[in-house]
């Protein structure tokens, strides 16, 4: 007996999947785009894209998704002529085949959304099914006189299209045999690891899938119904072979064909041009690539995390129990034991989450080369996009924030950078302008990424004329510059650049939203360089917990490079410095190096700065900065909390936490006062205000 099924189960797999066979869709039309501009004829990404089509059509067709049957199936079918073809795909065919799989993914994100799937263009389908060179489709007397003969369900015969009963027609025709296979999922086959997936890849293997429908089972009264599969495909195996694939009896697989005997058919000679080339059959299960990977919804991966924020600040008040049960006088080495045991199982359960978390850098930037082609397309632009990331990885929460900043950078590297091919031509360099994605360097705790052209590099004199400021004397006030909001070199602003927002909301992500720093490199006539350097994670971090002026703050571990002792020998006094912004309070001799010292109590605003006894050493821009502080009472790993309200955002403080005691603890942030202080000569105090408003927060009030 059937267990009862929710097809709507099926639905996050079904889009997890769809998104990773169109993202490789994309890239195997830019190879077979790249190939044709070579003058080359590559087979291999023809196979590949031919098999996500043939796999994202199965899927679809488990779960309902029509439309995206329709596409998919006529991209096959252009996909299988170019096979067969001595010639590559007509000149205007990626073009077509990029809005098809653009028609798909807009499919997909409206079952995501849980919205209508819109029905495809006619027009679209008239253009791709125009591409395919196959034999003309049976004629109308043919199609009924052998329609007539199969023994379809009225039901599930209502739900086939045109093309799909044609290749239940053409594979008869062949001399291969038509059959319905029924799957019913259960807990006790899924146990087996025998699911619809899995069957599917396997009956894949011996025949090919024209189609599977979702079929409500009747279960016992008063129970609901039931979901079962029924796979209609044309084949030369054995029921035998098919029945095993499926995991069920033999005399269960039951022909299409009225009066057909359930034997074993040999095909006939012609039966190679009608079948799907065999090097563009999906591979059998047993040679699957993905055999060890398990798809997990982010949400759950999210819940584990915030189970374990909570075990970390549980751990913080057992901690302090512990202190205060030994200040009475009792023996807690016992008790210190367990917690410092429980401190290691949390971190090795730390590092195994964040591990879950993480996403390969390449896995971010693989949508670049498709929204680069769109942006050079109907310019003078020739671009190529090189990728470097050394099997880095990052968060998916920091992937999926930062993503938009790259998009940016890589918008006004093509719009600003890049020159006109006959430009460059003049200049001696190749019509081809290059873009390079690289990561560059990785610490314990933070990536360092570089977007890098070969352009024309930045004019700090046309930027200064436009921002109607002074010229720029330094990369860092060259940057400043960019970032302004509404600044743009254009004149009028296009579909892609001209609004002047792309620069600033790049900055507002990278060193606001993710605590990062973003830094610049640019010479003119030789290209411009951004590197971006951004938090691994932001969920759980290490940090030091400072007390300054009576209040305690935290720090990310990964922002400070040193933490000094301020000794008389080696603090200096400052030189006289004017303006409005804090002074520095002296200058710290440090390996041949000279760190102005800025006191972090007067700049947040604090009052009875204590004397001053550590600093800790920051670096932006490759210039070093240090902020003296009462004292560094430790380190320890805390869960945070971005201050998403803006109404007690303020420079300077990104996020708070809980130590243990139930009182929220504010983490600071020294890049942000760093950058002012570089951008205005000095490091620019909290306002009364502000000041006011973060000691309340710090008080929990």
């Amino acid at each position: 007996m059937s267990t009862p099924f929710d097809l709507a189960e099926f639905l996050s797999a079904f889009v997890a999947e769809a998104d990773e066979q169109l993202t490789l869709a994309g890239a195997k039309l830019l190879a077979i785009e790249a190939a044709a501009r070579r003058g080359e004829r590559d087979p291999r990404p023809i196979r590949d894209l031919f098999r996500s089509m043939h796999t994202l059509k199965g899927l679809a067709a488990m779960v309902g998704v029509e439309p995206i049957v329709t596409i998919a199936h006529a991209v096959e079918t252009v996909l299988r002529e170019a096979e067969r073809a001595t010639k590559p795909l007509e000149p205007g065919a990626s073009d077509l085949l990029l809005q098809a799989v653009h028609a798909m993914n807009g499919a997909v994100r409206a079952v995501e959304r849980g919205a209508a799937v819109p029905v495809p263009s006619n027009a679209l389908l008239a253009q791709i099914e125009s591409l395919a060179s196959g034999a003309p489709a049976a004629r109308e007397g043919e199609r009924s006189a052998v329609r007539a003969d199969l023994l379809i369900d009225p039901a599930i015969d209502a739900k086939l299209d045109p093309f799909e009963r044609d290749l239940l027609l053409k594979g008869i025709r062949a001399g291969r045999r038509a059959l319905r296979i029924d799957f019913a999922p259960s807990p006790a086959r899924a146990a087996e690891g025998l699911t619809i997936s899995t069957a599917r890849e396997r009956i894949g293997a011996l025949a090919e899938i024209v189609r599977i429908v979702p079929l409500t089972v009747p279960m016992a009264e008063g129970a609901p119904a039931g979901i079962a599969f029924a796979l209609l495909i044309v084949t030369d195996a054995s029921n035998a072979q098919l029945a095993l694939a499926a995991g069920i009896a033999e005399g269960e697989v039951r022909s299409l064909v009225r009066d057909a005997p359930q034997l074993e058919t040999t095909p006939r000679e012609d039966e190679s041009a009608l079948a799907p080339p065999e090097s563009m059959i999906p591979e059998a299960e047993h040679e699957a690539p993905r055999r060890n990977l398990l798809r997990v919804d982010v949400s759950r991966v999210d819940d584990a995390m915030d189970r374990l924020a909570s075990l970390l600040v549980t751990r913080s008040r057992l901690l302090r129990a512990i202190a205060k049960v030994a200040e009475a006088g009792v023996d807690v080495r016992e008790l210190n034991q367990v917690a410092s045991e429980n401190s290691r199982n949390l971190r090795d359960l730390r590092a195994s989450i964040l591990q879950v978390r993480m996403v390969p850098v390449a896995e971010l930037v693989e949508r670049i080369p498709l929204l680069l082609r769109a942006l050079t397309r109907g310019t003078d632009r020739q671009v190529h996009l090189e990728v470097e990331t050394g099997g880095a990885e990052l968060d998916k929460g920091v992937a999926e924030r930062v993503f938009p900043a790259l998009v940016h950078l890589v918008r006004n590297a093509v719009d600003h950078g890049i020159e006109p091919a006959p430009e460059r031509l003049r200049a001696r360099k190749p019509a081809e302008g290059l873009i390079r994605i690289a990561s560059i360097a990785r610490t314990s705790g933070r990536l360092e990424l570089a977007v890098r052209d070969d352009g024309r590099g930045i004019d700090a004199e046309a930027v200064a004329k436009r921002a109607n400021a002074p010229v720029p004397h330094s990369n860092e006030a060259l940057l400043e510059l960019l970032c302004r909001p509404g600044l743009s070199t254009r004149d009028a602003a296009t579909t892609t650049s001209g609004r002047g927002m792309g620069m600033d909301i790049a900055r507002r992500i990278i060193v606001e939203d993710l605590g990062g720093e973003l830094s610049l490199e640019t010479e003119p006539g030789v290209g411009t360089t951004f590197v971006v350097k951004i938090p691994l994670t932001v969920a759980i971090v290490d940090v030091f917990v400072i007390e300054c002026a009576s209040e305690r703050f935290v720090l990310p571990v990964s922002v400070v490079e040193e933490i000094v002792d301020l000794t008389t020998d080696r603090l200096m006094p400052p030189a006289v410095t004017k303006g409005a912004f804090h002074k520095p309070s002296g200058i710290l001799h440090r390996r041949g190096e000279s760190v102005l010292v800025y006191e972090l109590g007067g700049i947040l605003g604090l009052p009875g700065q204590a004397s001053a006894a550590r600093a800790v050493v920051i670096r932006r821009g490759g210039q070093p900065l240090a902020f003296s502080l009462a004292r560094v009472a430790g380190q320890q790993e805390a869960v945070v909390r971005p201050l998403l309200d803006p109404l007690v955002r303020v420079p300077g403080i990104s996020a708070a936490t809980d130590l243990g005691d139930g009182r929220p603890t504010l983490v600071l942030d020294l890049m942000t006062l760093a950058a002012q202080g570089q951008r205005r000569g000095g490091v620019a105090a909290l306002p009364r205000a502000a000041a006011s408003d973060m000691r309340r927060l710090g008080d929990g009030s």
